[in-house]
């Protein structure tokens, strides 16, 4: 074969080729080695052998081996593979303008010689000698000439190619086989082959032409063009081709008539007509025939067309008409096809027209001639319109039937599903619908792109397939249900053959005994087939209560010895022929012998070749070679109006036949075809997932779900909008509320005319239901070694698309999303996963929530889990940018945006929008909220890191600038002691950057106040979700140990306190933990901290800030100075008194000999030297204040002065009292009478506070003693010392203070003041005695006072 002689040189190639050729072309298969494998070629030479054999022993009839015909078949398939690769190498060349692309001479098959080979092919068949070639193109032909063998080499397979083609047509016209299908095929660039060949051949061996070169020529020249060769081979069986195709009329019009086969229910479980009638017996003869007749259509379509004068006969031209009008184009092989219509009318009519000719001069002699006569009118009118009918035509009559086959295969798979048992006795039916469908869906594929000239106006029309047809759906659906209902049942349907064969076998033999049959007087071999046929009948197994699977036969010899029978009694040259047979038995009033045949033939099949009958009948494989339609057409039905989620199981089914396209003669189409049904595939379930989140996704808009909930979370000032204007709405309208700046109105849905969005989201509902409900019980797709399982597939697009739609919805096209907002969109898209969960037999909630842990991982929380972060994690990428869009444009205010912290409303305000929202939007205490219950613990945790890093780096300012101005701080503090008024203010201008140090502090105030409302909510939240984990952390923390230092334990409980704000004073533990982490307070020089806030007074910034009524806070955010003084003050202290104790209790392990005290520092004494410190800050800031007041420049004097009330008010650690003694309070009062009086804003919102209660009001005079809070003890008189020394605590006062545990207070009531600067609880108020000294009674650190109602201040 070629492949075994590519090692030989050319010329022993040829010669071996033809001797084997000549040797062995009559022997049978046995020279397709190489089609059919050596084992079939050894079975088929056997089976050669024994008909033989039994043809010597047969007197009147030849042996006839039927395996020669599927051998032959098999062969033609693997030619017609070789020729499709050849054309796909040449990259398909024009043979008839002879235009050839680039492409066809880079492929290396031809010489790259165009001049010359063009030549050869157009001067075909004339000899190269006689062409003068050398004229034409001299330089080519030596070129030619130096690399004849290498061309020569190339062109040997393909030159085979063509013998092999030549021995196959001799071969298959002796078995009369229809080889119209494969010789049309033969466009390949046969004459150029062929000369070129020959002209390569003559180069390298001496101008002698090739061996097989003229039969070559012959025989290319007999197929020039293609028809021309095919008339004349199959001249001679004309005839017998045209009794074929009227013997198949009837089959083609009952199964173009789409109501009758309708009204009659050939398609049918149950008679139409009669319900109670489940098996349909009335035509099962006919159903039966209906699963051929695919093949029926392509025998008349090539029939008339390679044998014309079969047009002739009277029965034809109805036949020929309705197959004609149904189609364009005649599928030769795979993709190849010709156009149907002009191929008729060059090929077939020039014949019509000649028989016309010949009949009309014969009209007056014979009357056959005139009946020829009109018969060829008939046709000839028939072939020049029917081209017209069908480009209009074929596609609504398709489209009609594959409506009937989606209707009548929709019943079928009902009908079997719940009546199982009566599939196996209407198999037939079952191919014979499964046979219909594939026909309509290989026709609609193979006409999609298809153009035809219409021969009278030579215009290009194409044919309008509807891309959008959900028919095809459908059908892809019904085949596939069906398909899987056969293999499901398949052990039944196999029973119900076997008994159907067993009783067959008595009833042949009693006809066999009729008188009919004997007095036929059959001859030996017939008679020895028959007793043969019963034989394998009566040997059957029979199925008795056993497991049919285990049933093992073979019925191959039955039915070989059933078509060696009718093939003899339909020879011309039997004795007894087919007709003979069915008289003699048909009179018996049973079904005669033929039908009895025929029906154990077809039954046999379903015993060992159902999976095979099947694959015939329901097989898509085809639709490999249109995959690309294949893809469009799905993309455009599966989601349309009409489109069924569960049809995607069958257009994803069908890549599983791909493979079986590929033909084992080209070995490389095994890997293509193979490449492109995984991709195929690949792109499907692209598709299907996308649709899959398509349909999540329109629920999650704000027209699906969200148009039943609010829009959009509101904010107020839209809310209040709304609210007003519905309440005008008064009476009711009879038309439908209309949207007021996009928010639709209460009872917006419930309007007629509103419907159609609730029926969509019902739609959409049950679509994705469906869909989901569809992919999880879909069974795996196996294409070649890639399995595809749709559930999983389904789990990552749900996943994916849900993590996708939370990195979307973070940020809005201006900035990001609220997080309330954010909270209500997660919580929507989520109730769809659950909604699509129920269908599904997976847990799609747990990788929601491995979701949102990978996308709000930062790492382990400080305060909770104990474990190192890897190198190498990745921080969850949601958490990164919400916080990071927080410490940018909220904390640090990157934008410029005017963030301000009010502490009455207890959120951040700004001047103008941050992105989207302004900044009270995203910062009161309702967002806050929702960011901890989206994000969690560790959205918080990161947040709150952050702060600490940023506050850190603030906090190392301060360090730095007590450093650096040592020297300067220490004067500073030498001059306030002596009361040098001159030499202080002399001291303080010589401090560096103290601006810049002040608008340090007031960004770590704002930090800190942002991190004290996230604890705050993280609190709220965990006491709503976990009430008693609250409750037991609440009720630790106040039971927490004094003793300082505190163990890790100890430490550990009163982070995670503060974290979620159960702690007394969040923000000197928050501070207090930072200096711990980044090593801060350990130099001497933060002894100079106070004096250092106090040269604070004589900054710039005063002079730019005014104090604000309605915020209760200042325009420039001093008082997050205020907040950021206390707290590193308090921070500082505990920091510095802890090291202090550790440097002694490490100096007494050393020096066991010098007894130390060993007495550890509390809470007490830690508060009483933090009180030192302050009364020292306010007591030289006042006069700081005080001293810097002239008549001309008192502006800044106010805002001073309000300050230093906050810090006394902010501040759990010194009395309210403590300013009194240093600043006047009717100066005080004064500035607040002015503010408020002046104010438009109401002073405080009304609450059940007792700061509102009458009783409470006094009169106009100093501070009162105020009411202990609990149990407590005098103390003692404090008075600041002077200048701070070296121990633990500052000047001489010592402060007997309770434990500081029970001085915890609720941090909303102490540290924000809800009704201005002076307005306090109750629980802050203490006596004082005018003209006294400050003192303070009870546990609380913080004694108050409180004035009159009469005025602008009211206090609880």
């Amino acid at each position: 074969m070629a492949k075994s002689r590519l090692n030989f040189p050319a010329q022993d190639v040829l010669s071996a080729g033809q001797g084997s050729v000549r040797s062995r072309e009559w022997e049978g298969p046995t020279r397709w080695t190489e089609y059919l494998g050596p084992d079939a070629a050894a079975r088929s030479n056997g089976g050669a052998e024994g008909a033989t054999s039994q043809s010597a022993s047969s007197s009147s009839q030849k042996g006839l081996n039927m395996q020669w015909v599927y051998q032959l078949t098999h062969v033609a398939e693997g030619l017609m593979a070789k020729m499709y690769r050849l054309n796909q190498i040449l990259d398909y060349p024009d043979l008839v303008n002879h235009a050839y692309s680039e492409a066809f001479w880079k492929a290396g098959l031809f010489p790259n010689q165009p001049k010359i080979c063009i030549l050869l092919e157009k001067k075909f068949p004339e000899h190269h000698s006689k062409l003068q070639l050398e004229r034409v193109d001299k330089l080519a032909l030596d070129a030619m000439n130096d690399s004849a063998e290498v061309h020569l080499q190339s062109m040997e397979p393909w030159i085979q190619l063509l013998l092999d083609l030549m021995a196959f047509r001799e071969q298959s016209l002796r078995l009369i086989l229809d080889l119209s299908s494969t010789v049309i095929t033969l466009l390949i660039p046969r004459k150029m082959m062929l000369q070129t060949y020959n002209l390569l051949y003559s180069m390298a061996r001496n101008d002698r032409d090739c061996d097989f070169y003229h039969r070559l020529i012959q025989f290319v020249d007999s197929y020039d063009p293609p028809f021309k060769g095919l008339h004349e081979d199959l001249n001679f069986v004309s005839p017998r081709i045209g009794e074929v195709l009227e013997a198949v009329g009837p089959i083609i019009f009952l199964s173009t008539d789409t109501r009758k086969l309708r009204n009659e229910g050939f398609l049918s479980p149950f008679h139409p007509r009669y319900p109670d009638i489940l098996t349909n017996s009335a035509h099962p003869m006919r159903a039966q025939d209906l699963a051929h007749v695919t093949s029926y259509r392509e025998w008349v379509l090539f029939g008339y067309l390679v044998c014309p004068d079969e047009l002739l006969r009277v029965t034809s031209i109805d036949i020929a008409l309705v197959v004609l009008k149904e189609n364009l184009v005649l599928t030769l092989f795979r993709d190849e096809y010709i156009l149907l219509h002009e191929d008729y009318q060059l090929y077939v009519l020039p014949r019509i027209l000649e028989s016309k000719k010949m009949a009309k001069f014969g009209r007056t002699k014979q009357k056959e001639a005139d009946l020829e006569y009109s018969v060829a009118k008939q046709v000839e009118k028939m072939i020049s319109e029917v081209h017209e009918q069908a480009l209009y035509s074929c596609d609504s009559i398709h489209h009609e039937r594959r409506i009937m086959l989606k209707q009548e295969i929709g019943r079928m798979v009902l009908f079997f599903t719940d009546q199982p048992s009566l599939l196996a006795p209407n198999i037939q039916m079952v191919f014979s619908a499964l046979a219909f469908a594939q026909s309509e869906v290989l026709w609609y594929f193979q006409h999609v792109g298809v153009a035809s000239s219409k021969s009278k106006t030579a215009r290009v029309v194409s044919v309008e397939n509807d891309p959008n047809d959900p028919t095809i759906g459908f059908l892809l659906d019904g085949m596939d249900r069906l398909c899987c209902l056969v293999r499901k049942y398949i052990a039944a349907i196999r029973g119900y053959a076997l008994s159907y064969l067993s009783s067959c076998a008595g009833r042949i033999r009693f006809l066999l005994g009729t008188p009919g049959m004997v007095a036929l007087d059959l001859d030996a071999t017939l008679k020895g087939l028959f007793q043969r046929i019963v034989l394998h009948l009566e040997n059957i197994p029979k199925p008795q209560g056993e497991n049919i699977s285990a049933i093992s036969c073979d019925l191959s010899d039955l039915r070989k010895d059933w078509l060696t029978m009718l093939m003899i009694v339909t020879s011309a040259r039997s004795s007894i022929n087919i007709r003979h047979l069915e008289k003699a038995t048909v009179s018996t009033g049973k079904e005669g012998l033929l039908s009895e045949g025929n029906a154990a033939y077809n039954w046999s099949r379903c015993v060992d070749e159902l999976e095979a009958q099947l694959s015939k009948f329901g097989g898509l494989k085809k639709l490999y070679f249109n995959h690309q339609h294949l893809t469009t057409v799905f993309r455009n039905t599966m989601f349309g109006p009409e489109g069924r989620p569960q049809h995607c199981c069958a257009w994803l089914g069908v890549a599983s036949s791909f493979p079986e396209c590929a033909s084992p003669i080209v070995p490389e189409e095994v890997t293509k075809i193979g490449r492109d049904a995984v991709l195929y595939v690949e792109s499907l379930i692209e598709s299907i997932m996308g649709g899959l989140e398509g349909l999540i996704n329109i629920l999650d808009s704000d027209g699906g779900f969200g148009s039943l909930e609010m829009q959009f979370q509101l904010l107020p000032d839209q809310a209040a909008n709304v609210m007003n204007l519905t309440s005008r709405l008064s009476i009711p309208s009879a038309k439908s509320p209309k949207a007021s700046h996009g928010f639709h109105l209460p009872g917006y849905e419930s309007y007629p005319e509103n419907n159609s969005s609730i029926k969509m989201l019902e739609a959409a509902m049950q679509r994705l239901t469906n869909l989901c409900s569809v992919l999880n019980d879909m069974e795996p797709i196996c294409v070649l070694n890639h399995v595809f399982v749709l559930r999983e597939y389904m789990r990552e697009c749900i996943l994916g698309n849900f993590k996708r739609r939370l990195l979307t919805v973070l940020k809005t096209d201006s900035d990001l999303q609220r997080p309330s907002v954010l909270e209500s969109l997660i919580r929507r898209h989520t109730s769809i996963v659950h909604l699509a969960e129920q269908h599904v037999s997976m847990d799609l909630t747990n990788g929601i929530r491995e979701i949102l842990l990978a996308e709000t991982y930062s790492g382990p929380v400080s305060s909770l889990q104990l474990f190192e972060k890897p190198a190498e994690q990745q921080t969850g990428s949601a958490t990164e940018a919400v916080c990071n869009w927080y410490i940018e444009n909220i904390v640090k205010d990157v934008a410029g945006a005017g963030i301000l912290f009010a502490p009455l409303h207890r959120c951040f305000k700004s001047t103008r929008p941050v992105g989207g929202y302004f900044a009270e939007s995203v910062t009161d205490l309702m967002e806050l909220k929702a960011f901890v219950r989206t994000f969690g613990s560790y959205g918080v945790d990161r947040l709150d890191r952050m702060l600490k890093e940023y506050t850190a780096a603030l906090l190392n300012c301060i360090d730095t600038t007590l450093r650096a101005n040592r020297e300067n701080l220490e004067a500073v503090a030498g001059s306030m002691h002596s009361g040098d008024r001159m030499e202080t203010e002399a001291n303080i201008k010589q401090i560096v950057d103290m601006d810049t140090m002040v608008r340090f502090c007031i960004q770590a105030g704002q930090a800190i106040a942002f991190d004290s409302l996230l604890a705050e909510a993280s609190g709220i939240v965990l006491k709503e979700g976990a009430p008693l984990i609250h409750s037991l952390l609440t009720g630790v923390a106040k039971h927490l140990p004094d003793e300082i230092p505190e163990t890790k334990e100890i430490r550990r409980m009163r982070r995670v306190a503060n974290s979620v704000n159960v702690f007394g004073d969040h923000d000197f533990a928050w501070i207090r933990l930072i200096l711990e982490e980044v090593g801060g307070a350990t130099d001497g020089s933060w002894s100079l901290l106070p004096y250092l806030f106090a040269t604070f007074m004589t900054s710039n910034i005063w002079y730019t800030t005014a104090f604000n009524v309605e915020t209760g806070g200042f325009s420039n955010n001093v008082h997050c100075l205020a907040r950021c003084i206390c707290a590193v003050f308090a921070g500082s202290e505990l920091v510095r008194l802890e090291r202090e104790y550790r440097q002694k209790h490490s100096l007494s392990n050393g020096h066991i000999s010098e007894p130390l005290d060993p007495e550890a520092p509390n809470y007490s004494s830690i508060d009483a030297s933090i009180k030192s410190t302050m009364l020292l800050f306010i007591k030289f800031s006042a006069g700081i204040i005080l001293n810097s007041w002239s008549e001309s420049n008192r502006s800044h004097l106010v805002a001073k002065l309000i300050f230093l009330d906050q810090i006394c008010e902010i501040s759990p650690h010194i009395p309210r009292s403590t300013l009194e003694s240093n600043v006047p309070y009717t100066i005080l009062r004064s500035i607040y009478s002015q503010y408020y009086s002046n104010s438009a804003t109401p002073f405080a919102p009304i609450s059940g506070s007792p700061r509102h209660s009458p009783a409470m009001s006094l009169a106009h005079a100093s501070p009162s003693l105020r009411q202990p809070r609990g149990e407590s003890t005098p103390q003692s008189n404090t008075r600041d010392s002077g200048y701070p020394k070296p121990s633990s605590t500052h000047g001489q006062d010592q402060y007997e203070m309770d434990n500081f545990s029970m001085r915890s207070i609720d941090s909303r009531n102490r540290n924000v003041r809800r009704s201005g600067p002076l307005d306090y609880n109750l629980s802050r108020k203490s006596k004082f005695a005018e003209g006294s000294t400050s003192t303070s009674t009870g546990p609380s650190p913080l004694p108050r006072f409180v004035v009159s109602r009469s005025g602008p201040l009211s206090y609880k």
